[in-house]
């Protein structure tokens, strides 16, 4: 296990930005464990002109350069997993198995990023509408330049990794602003970057405060592409402000679970609850509210409160423990009053509910009403929010009410009624028989309404970071 003194080292030559300090804090003692410089205007600025000056470098090498890029960046991710992991535990809050299971993703989509730069081939086409019937045409993909990678607190490593690396794969240059929060592991990720022979100013790692250099980094015409995992309310300032570039953000979700009396109940809960607290529900793709047809509601709040009894919350260093703190108090204050709201409209508490400083017990609501504001907010935290419903008809609508459409799950045996309610309902994704789940990246996922535009996944995320030239003979 590394110490802190490591870690000190391990972020060595990244405390000289002379614009103030981002102190980390260690969510194991409640004490800061680390200090990361803190950009200023101009340093944004400078890092924008660096990552400007690599473009045409980065635009002319060839696929098998960048391969060898991605290749060599996996390896020095490889090499620091157990220094990687720690970081996570101490500045995200996450239990020391799923801080090690993000780096093993994290090296996962690096390679998976790796096989999708041979894919960037082009294509050759021959005319044949009327008078074009002679015309040939080469259709080549081409890096769209710099992308300013905007990476949020919750999965610091592979989220970063999920727009950083095809970015790379697609031959742009790349800005990365990680979070305030979690500024550590994206601090040895360019010290891998380093030690990888990409071209010198290509990745830029720019920590800082929004306040400071959000506007300078999401508003400067020096930037091709935003890449921004976050709040659906930051996703709509930027779209707002950043002018033509191509948008590529992934943002707020609710995910609803339908469960029908015809499901496997006992499975059905497992998903729910582990879907509600896993990372303490501070994922976009959270069960954030439980629909249940009303014949089973009691039966599968019964169910649900079985399961959270087993979950453990404790030492994150245990690898026995299933949950941590949340981020900060005032995320857990956030959910204390979404909490509060529900039992104050008639919920029934049934398991938790109590808050302590940045922790908050898993907990379990029922009968709860369709105006709560849980139901309709996206709330981050560990909360199973029961409401029953009458038909599939009353789901629907419960499901779609609110602006919010990234996840959601479908509970049930019948599978005609699973296939027309996820087309009815208003999600990019939908899963069935399942919590909602994004892989490594295959598969695309992303949002609609304020839950986003485009969608992420390897290969997918790859594409929205080229332009297509058409060469016509």
């Amino acid at each position: 296990m590394a110490t802190t003194d490591h870690l000190s080292e391990a972020i060595e030559g990244l405390e000289g930005l002379d614009h103030g300090e981002i102190e980390v804090t260690d969510l194991t003692t409640g004490e800061p464990f680390a200090t990361v410089g803190a950009a200023g205007p101009e340093e944004a600025q400078a890092a924008l002109e660096r990552a400007a000056q690599a473009r045409e470098q980065m635009r002319r090498s060839t696929l098998v350069e960048r391969a060898t890029w991605l290749e060599s960046l996996a390896a020095e991710i490889e090499r620091r997993k157990e220094t990687l992991a720690e970081v996570i535990v101490r500045e995200a809050g996450k239990p020391i198995t799923s801080a090690r299971g993000e780096v093993d993703s994290a090296v996962e989509r690096v390679e998976r990023a790796v096989e999708e730069v041979h894919e960037l081939q082009g294509e050759y086409l021959r005319g044949t509408t009327a008078g074009h019937e002679g015309w040939e045409a080469l259709v080549s993909p081409e890096p769209i330049g710099t992308v300013l990678c905007l990476s949020p607190y919750n999965y610091p490593l592979v989220t970063t990794l999920l727009q950083v690396a095809p970015a790379i794969a697609a031959g742009n240059s790349v800005v990365l602003k990680p979070s305030t929060k979690t500024p550590v592991s994206a601090a040895i990720l360019a010290h891998c970057f380093d030690a990888t022979d990409l071209p010198d100013g290509a990745f830029q790692y720019v920590p800082g405060h929004s306040s400071d250099i959000g506007s300078v980094l999401t508003e400067s015409d020096q930037i091709d592409a935003i890449a921004l995992t976050g709040s659906s309310s930051v996703g709509e300032r930027i779209a707002r402000d950043s002018g033509m570039v191509e948008l590529h953000m992934e943002l707020g979700g609710n995910a609803p679970a339908l469960v029908f009396p015809d499901a496997d109940l006992d499975a059905a809960a497992e998903d729910c609850m582990a879907g509600s607290l896993k990372y303490g529900g501070q994922r976009c793709s959270a069960v954030s509210r439980i629909l249940a047809h009303e014949e089973i509601h009691d039966d599968l709040v019964d169910r649900i409160g079985a399961e959270m009894g087993d979950w453990v919350v404790g030492d994150l260093f245990d690898e026995e423990t299933d949950m941590g703190p949340l981020i900060d108090e005032s995320q857990a204050e956030w959910v204390e009053t979404l909490v509060d709201d529900a039992l104050a409209r008639g919920a029934d508490l049934v398991r938790g509910g109590e808050r302590d400083g940045n922790y908050f017990e898993p907990t379990l609501l029922a009968n709860v009403p369709e105006d709560a504001r849980i139901v309709h907010e996206e709330q981050f935290g560990p909360v199973a929010a029961v409401t029953s419903f009458e038909h599939a008809d009353h789901a629907l609508d419960i499901a779609n009410a609110g602006e919010l459409g990234l996840d959601a799950s479908v509970f049930t045996a019948d599978h005609d009624r699973a296939m027309e309610l996820a087309h009815e309902i208003q999600a990019g994704t939908v899963r069935i028989n399942g919590r909602p789940s994004h892989g490594i990246g295959d598969i695309p996922f992303g949002g609609v309404g304020e839950s986003g535009i485009g969608r992420e996944g390897i290969g997918y995320t790859v594409e929205a970071f080229t332009q297509t030239k058409s060469i016509v003979l």
